[in-house]
C-alpha cells in the first residue's frame, strides 16, 4: 500500500504519530502537532487518548 498510515519514528517527536499522520494525509505536521495540543488544552475530545491509541496500534 502506497498510501497506508504509517508511524515516522524517524522524523517523529514523541512516537511518531503526527509525523506518520503528515507523510500519510499530506498536511503539514507543523499543524497537525498544534492541532493535538490545542485540542487536548481545550478539552475537545480525548485527543491525548487517541494520540496514544494510534502510537499503540499502528505500525
Amino acid at each position: 500500500m502506497k498510501n497506508a498510515l504509517r508511524l515516522d519514528k524517524a522524523n517523529g517527536k514523541l512516537m511518531g504519530v503526527c509525523s506518520g499522520l503528515a507523510n500519510w494525509s499530506g498536511i503539514d505536521v507543523t499543524i497537525w502537532r498544534i492541532g493535538f495540543v490545542a485540542a487536548a488544552l481545550f478539552g475537545i475530545g480525548a485527543p491525548v487518548l487517541i494520540y496514544i491509541a494510534l502510537g499503540l496500534i499502528v505500525d
